[in-house]
């Protein structure tokens, strides 16, 4: 490494291989199934086909070709006329055959492109292919991490499981993008009902980074490929959330940054991310794609199912959507993006707005509940059993037989807490709406009891008008409107 390089601005180059587990019933070359119980035995959820034993033979599954079909449709890719399986031979414990079933040089998907939006800006990031292979085993190190465990084992039950691996051209110039582009990746294929987020290791990135002069990067963060060519680059594994993607860059840019200050060559190998200690370890060499010796599996025979793309349909994107509830329900921007940020999410509000004020629903679906949701770590799918009493719920506040206050601060809570109905609670803490006479009276007592209060709002003290909305609150225990106690207050100071 030349000093004169050392001496000069750097910028990061990172490309992402992002693998995605299917959500198919069976393997993607046998009838084993997919599900994994807490409880299993390891080694029992397999078969001749997905442990490579000598003459057992691969059937393709057709639920994973349509999965990829219509990952190729949301990422506007190509889909070849025909596609083809091949052999990746490397040896490695978690892979059984000595090989991997993947596809080479006629992916099913190429040429696709993912927009993203980074700090208010779109990033369009494209994708060079997508295509679909077998999972190997899993390694499990015990007693350590990959350097210090007293021994490893290897389950093969995950071998044979259907990943989609959707490989990105270098776009990236920071760790916040990758995270970014992992988020809306996971938001697409959710919309798709293709994946599965809450699936043990159902998304795992590799990131490949590479050190350039900061002066060879375009102003659109274009970069010459002569340029890319030079450049060492380092893959990062074992990347498993779009934080870890984030931190783990973060931590090989400074990295390798801080080589090329002291004059040090980076060297092109791969690394393994330690989440656990927050650094990147050094695993092997980097292969070279002719270290893989890649040949035509000849017990597959090529794939003609571009005119798939047009027969298999695929939902309303999120984008799509996200735009169309600013249109068709007056929504903000920020209220739009959480209500689509699931389809799960998309889905209930729809149903809702459907019979309530959409405003009114925006709020207690994209605040109210999901906030609730997120402090206890929960997710939509968490409640789909009980979407009837959240109904019942927004109802009863929607017509005003229940204080919006109430509803969130106490029902909600309970039912989420306890598993309490919406009607067990209100009825425990006599939470029913105050008639107007009960409300007025409590106005009576609270100015009357609190003078000081009533002087300093004739003074011209807004907040003390704030004090004794809180005293009728407390009389009719939370029971009467905000803004009706409001509105009483003043007729009644004022008169």
């Amino acid at each position: 490494m030349s000093q004169a390089l050392a001496d000069r601005e750097l910028a990061a180059v990172i490309g992402l291989e992002v693998h995605v587990q299917l959500e198919t019933d069976t393997k993607i070359f046998c009838n084993c199934s997919t599900d994994a119980d807490d409880d299993e035995e390891p080694n029992s959820r397999t078969c001749p086909v997905c442990l490579g034993l000598p003459g057992a033979l691969p059937v393709l599954n057709e639920g994973a070709v349509e999965s990829a079909v219509k990952i190729g449709k949301a990422l506007d890719a190509d889909i070849p006329e025909e596609t083809t399986f091949h052999r990746k031979n490397y040896f490695y414990p978690d892979l059984p055959k000595g090989f991997q079933l993947t596809q080479y040089d006629a992916p099913i998907c190429a040429d696709g492109e993912l927009e993203v939006r980074v700090e208010g800006e779109r990033n369009t990031i494209s994708i060079r292919r997508a295509h679909l292979e077998e999972d190997p085993g899993s390694i499990q190190h015990q007693g350590g991490n990959i350097d210090t465990a007293d021994y490893t084992l290897v389950n093969y039950n995950r071998a044979g499981t259907p990943l989609m691996e959707i490989v990105t051209r270098p776009d990236f110039r920071s760790p916040a993008e990758t995270r970014a582009f992992l988020a809306k990746l996971e938001e697409v294929l959710e919309y798709l009902g293709v994946f599965d987020a809450t699936r043990d290791g159902s998304l795992r990135v590799d990131a490949n980074i590479s050190l350039v002069p900061a002066d060879e990067v375009g102003e659109d963060g274009a970069i010459d490929e002569d340029v890319l060519g030079e450049a060492n680059r380092t893959e990062v594994k074992n990347i498993s959330s779009h934080k870890g993607a984030e931190q783990a860059l973060a931590y090989e840019v400074t990295r390798q940054k801080n080589a090329v200050k002291r004059g040090r060559e980076v060297e092109q190998e791969t690394r393994h991310w330690d989440e656990n200690r927050g650094v990147t370890v050094s695993m092997r060499s980097k292969e070279a794609e002719k270290d893989y010796r890649y040949f035509r599996e000849a017990d597959l025979p090529p794939l003609q199912v571009a005119d798939w793309k047009e027969r298999i349909p695929i939902p309303e994107l999120p984008d799509a959507r996200r735009e169309r509830f600013g249109e068709e329900y007056g929504l903000s921007e920020e209220a739009a993006s959480k209500l689509t940020s699931r389809k799960s999410v998309a889905d209930l509000y729809e149903e809702l707005a459907a019979e309530f004020d959409p405003d009114l629903v925006a709020t207690w679906v994209a605040d109210n509940l999901l906030g609730e949701l997120n402090y206890r770590d929960m997710e939509i799918a968490d409640v789909t059993d009980r979407l009837d009493e959240i109904e019942h719920l927004i109802r009863l506040v929607a017509e005003d037989e229940l204080t919006a206050k109430n509803a969130e601060e106490v029902v909600l809570r309970r039912m989420l807490d306890e598993g309490e109905s919406p009607d067990e609670i209100i009825e425990a803490e006599d939470l029913g709406k105050a008639s107007g006479g009960e409300v007025e009276q409590a106005v009576v007592e609270a100015i009357e009891e609190n003078p000081d209060a009533v002087a300093d709002y004739e003074s011209g003290d807004d907040g003390a008008l704030n004090f004794l909305v809180g005293q009728v609150m407390s009389k009719t225990g939370g029971s009467a409107d905000p803004g009706q106690v409001n509105e009483l207050l003043r007729t009644e100071l004022e008169s």
